[in-house]
């Protein structure tokens, strides 16, 4: 380990590199700037944010100041830079600004309550804003106010617009919400608890976000759900999508996920501390995410660690990188960190938070994406050029990274049933464990307890025939976790299926089972499985992820 600037960089035996890791590229420059948003960055290299002096600032590249532009407040809402070079950016004083190149003020907008969400800038100039106060704003290029939309709960969710026009946005109603461009609601989606997440678009136009129940969700373009990805905590860092089409996003469990576009897990990444920022993927293939302890890690296509910079202090923004190949970080206080000479950002469907450097939120054309991979074809030459030839990465895994996870077993049929419902349901409840705070059941016992043959397993899922459900779609998925080569099931992922229904019961403690009129106890004393562990209020949380 050495420090650098403080830092200290982790470099890896040589038996990790030649298993595909790399050395950890040193800090180029680091400058107290008092940062506090997460910083966009023009198309000419120029790094703008909103610092905790309550003012607009815009530096050079290398974080000397060209000017900076008083506002009424402090704010974390990332801004965005417009192809004519203005500036808009958000505060808690409940205005939006708009600054032209050289800083002087074209426009300011009063909304209805603080701005926590980054704003999104549609291909006509016009804005879209959401704020605290619960509305959704679309504003005209001059600052006009051209529609409202009443959210009826605040909004930290920054919205992302699609190729058709379609603004999505999570927020403090457990939604996930779909507006026509006109501001008319089209659909909402509900997930089980809070959505600080702000929505990734893959190349179908599918939704992502994830929320504070502890979930990662996939979303049709009509509002339906395509699958649900549980995690050991809460998600409230924003998804991207990559160049290889896999949802990347972190979670307070301390781990960083990579899902197909089907819900099937390729890589899941153990940070070890929680991440509540987005990642950002580089053209190499490489994915940079950090993390609540302040370390910035570099993850390979195959999920596996490349290097590490370790600061010491949290890092709750996004990682920006310039289409010259520089990425930005920011450390609790405002430090503002440089790592040059690297890949600038990956060709992809959403591959960082705002989709681009310059902050906009929104699905590319074909004429923007042709121009933003000739700008950044230059600077990805000149990095590869200078790199040593990459050692092969290992092959993918085939199953989430569990040490006990086996290849993918055949599929089976529960045996005769020799016991009767009930003794299964024991046995289930007997056999109940507490893994990354959730309670999970031996997946055999449960399938003989419901009468459920088992008829398709995999690495990740099961599906189960219910008997409630009949011939008419009576196959039902649920995921799957294995320990000592013993499938297990969530105990939540239960509640989720059609015609069951889930009690706890106090004395003696257990859960009752509801299913086509039957009634099963599982002997599970959830309490005692998962005790309470204090977590950060919200209040905390918006506060961290206010400008995500």
């Amino acid at each position: 380990m050495r420090k650098i600037f403080g830092y200290s960089f982790i470099f890896l035996p040589l038996a990790l590199m030649k298993a595909g890791a790399q050395t950890a590229p040193q800090v180029t420059w680091f400058k107290d700037l008092k940062v506090l948003s997460s910083v966009a960055i023009a198309d000419g290299g120029d790094l703008v944010f909103v610092g905790s002096d309550a003012r607009i600032h815009r530096t050079d590249a290398r974080g000397v100041e060209k000017w900076n532009y008083a506002t009424g407040d402090i704010g974390r809402a990332e801004p965005l830079v417009t192809p004519q070079g203005t500036v808009i950016a958000a505060s808690y004083d409940d205005q939006l600004y708009a600054l032209d190149p050289a800083g002087q003020l074209l426009w300011k907008t009063k909304l209805d309550g603080d701005i926590f969400a980054s704003p999104a800038l549609r291909a006509d100039g016009s804005v879209i804003v959401a704020t605290a106060g619960g509305t959704v704003y679309a504003l005209s290029p001059q600052g006009q106010v051209l529609w409202t939309y009443k959210v009826g709960a605040p909004v930290f969710s920054s919205p992302a617009i699609a190729a058709d026009g379609t603004i999505y946005f999570g927020a403090q109603n457990n939604l996930l919400h779909a507006l026509t461009p006109d501001g008319k609601l089209k659909w909402a989606f509900r997930a089980a608890s809070l959505v600080f997440s702000s929505p990734a678009l893959d190349r179908q136009g599918n939704i992502y976000f994830g929320s504070s129940d502890r979930r990662i969700y996939s979303v049709a373009p009509d509002g339906t759900q395509r699958w649900v990805r549980p995690t050991g905590l809460f998600v409230n860092a924003s998804p991207i999508v990559t160049s290889g089409d896999l949802v990347v996003v972190g979670s307070y469990d301390g781990n960083v996920y990579a899902i197909n576009t089907t819900g099937e897990d390729e890589w899941v990444y153990k940070a070890g501390a929680p991440v509540a920022a987005a990642a950002a993927e580089l053209s190499d293939g490489s994915v940079i995410v950090p993390d609540l302890n302040g370390t910035v890690h570099a993850i390979g296509k195959a999920g596996q660690a490349l290097w590490k910079i370790s600061t010491g202090k949290k890092i709750d923004t996004n990682i920006a990188v310039s289409d010259q190949g520089t990425l930005y970080f920011t450390t609790e206080g405002g430090g503002l960190s440089a790592v040059q000479k690297q890949p600038p950002l990956a060709d992809g469907p959403w591959t960082s938070f705002r989709n681009v450097p310059a902050g906009w939120g929104r699905v590319l054309n074909t004429q923007e994406l042709a121009a933003r991979t000739a700008a950044k074809r230059a600077a990805a030459s000149a990095v590869v050029a200078q790199r040593p030839a990459p050692q092969p990465a290992p092959p993918a895994p085939t199953a989430p990274a569990q040490p006990t996870t086996p290849a993918a077993p055949a599929p089976v049929t529960p045996p005769a049933p020799t016991r009767t419902p009930d003794q299964y349901a024991q046995a289930a409840g007997q056999g109940a464990r507490a893994l990354d705070g959730q309670v999970y059941l031996p997946l055999s016992d449960v399938a003989g307890a419901l009468g459920a043959p088992i008829s398709l397993l995999t690495p990740r899922t099961a599906t189960l025939t219910l008997p409630a459900a009949g011939s008419a779609g009576g196959a039902q998925a649920v995921p799957v976790r294995y320990v000592n080569r013993a499938a297990f099931v969530p105990l939540a992922a239960l509640a989720d299926l059609p015609g069951v229904k889930l009690a706890a019961r106090r004395a003696p403690a257990g859960v009752t089972l509801t299913l086509a009129g039957r009634t099963l106890t599982f002997p599970v004393n959830v309490p005692a499985l998962t005790p309470l562990v204090a977590q950060p209020e919200f209040p905390a949380l918006v506060r961290r992820n206010g400008g995500l």
